[in-house]
């Protein structure tokens, strides 16, 4: 085994990962990011949708969001549909703001390669092929222990390593498994022409109740759709038991005679399926030298469209939290104690997002008409979701050095 010293290790370079470590890089620390898969490796899933409380919270970071998320466009008006195609709501997602922001949708391999690029630009160390075993803290530093037999020991360790954490399985060994939301997920990009008609106006993210399953596309600048699918599912899909050609069987029998039949027929390589999960409270989030980010600390459900927001929240706080307070133990504290009511909340509103999907037909017929009511008596008094959006976290500074 070898090992070497750091000062701040980050397991995890995906968007918390990258994120916390400009942060501590910014707090005065001297962050290593440790990365499972390689330089070139595919990135899971499809697009993501930055909310304009995230777009701050990069801004927070010392990122220009028109830099990182130049590939990406502006989303800031969603419209809910029946099965039909009849509107049944057009709400706000967040933005312009009058500082600019705007909720933005972007690739999820793009907005990677984007902080990564950040974070080599502000000289962080990004290691490939570092897969965590475990992290075993002491009284002179934490350890982390890879799965090909290196090690590092330093003084704090930073667990950005997504739902199925093994930091904080570390921290805690009876932490929570991932709760299954009882639907797949799954997704594309339009590379044949597609029906006009299909095509919605910019900057609005369409979703539709389906007859079976959920479905939202929106436009992109270069004329084709980006679209994403939430079939409902009694059980996780297992690896292996889908072929890309029985997927997409199964996706079209889903959708027959609805506008994602037609977008599904238009896109040649169709992602996922994979299984969506959420965390229940996690009790651990931090002991003195560890502490958890991100989906590893409070994985959401897609559905509230705040993951990587919340994520990049995170990393600010942890920043800051590290440059007011001297003691690391303490700062960790008050990191904690910071974010864990806001994204306990966030979670228990995606999951009850996600349970409208899924609605049985006697459901459906209530939600579709109950639902533009609703909406207009919620949004009587100003947007329900403002919370959310206007969140602002502190600003980090270079810290001297």
């Amino acid at each position: 085994m070898t090992t070497r010293e750091e000062d701040a290790i980050v397991v995890g370079g995906g968007i918390a990962g990258t994120a916390a470590a400009i942060a501590l890089r910014l707090a005065g620390r001297t962050p290593v990011i440790h990365e499972a898969r390689g330089p070139g490796d595919a990135e899971r899933g499809v697009f993501v949708t930055i909310a304009v409380n995230g777009v701050n919270a990069l801004r927070s970071l010392g990122a220009d969001p028109a830099v990182v998320l130049a590939r990406g466009f502006a989303t800031p008006r969603l419209a809910l549909r029946r099965a039909s195609g009849r509107l049944l709501a057009e709400l706000p997602l967040g933005g312009p703001t009058p500082d600019g922001a705007v909720t933005t949708t972007i690739r999820r391999a793009d907005l990677y390669a984007a902080l990564r690029t950040e974070a080599e630009r502000q000289g962080i160390e990004i290691v490939y092929g570092h897969r965590l075993a475990t992290a075993r803290p002491g009284p002179h530093g934490v350890t982390a222990e890879f799965t090909d037999g290196r090690s590092v020991t330093g003084d704090l360790l930073v667990g950005a390593d997504g739902l199925n954490s093994r930091t904080r399985t570390a921290l805690d060994p009876s932490s929570p498994a991932p709760h299954f939301l009882g639907l797949l997920d799954t997704g594309g990009f339009t590379d044949a022409p597609v029906d006009p008609a299909l095509i919605p106006p910019p900057g609005v993210m369409q979703m539709s109740f389906g007859r079976k399953a959920f479905f939202g596309w929106t436009a992109a600048p270069d004329g084709s759709v980006w679209w994403f699918a939430n079939p409902p599912r009694k059980r996780p899909a297992e690896p292996g038991e889908f072929t890309a050609e029985t997927w997409r069987a199964y996706l079209l029998d889903l959708f027959e005679g609805e506008p994602g039949g037609d977008l599904i027929r238009a896109t040649s390589q169709v992602l996922g399926p994979w299984s969506t999960r959420d965390l229940p409270r996690v009790p651990i989030w931090h002991g003195d030298r560890m502490v958890l980010v991100g989906d590893a600390a409070h994985a959401v459900a897609p559905s509230s469209g705040q993951g990587a927001s919340l994520a990049l929240e995170d990393a600010v706080v942890l920043g800051h939290s590290l440059r007011e307070h001297r003691d690391q133990a303490v700062a960790l504290a008050a990191y904690e104690s910071a974010r864990r009511p806001r994204v306990e909340k966030v979670v228990a509103q995606g999951r009850r997002s996600s349970s409208t999907k899924v609605a049985g037909s006697v459901g459906a017929a209530i939600r579709d008409t109950m639902m533009p009511l609703v909406m207009r008596m919620l949004h009587r008094s100003g947007d329900p979701q403002a919370w959310i959006f206007e969140h602002r976290v502190p600003s980090l500074t270079p810290a001297p050095r």
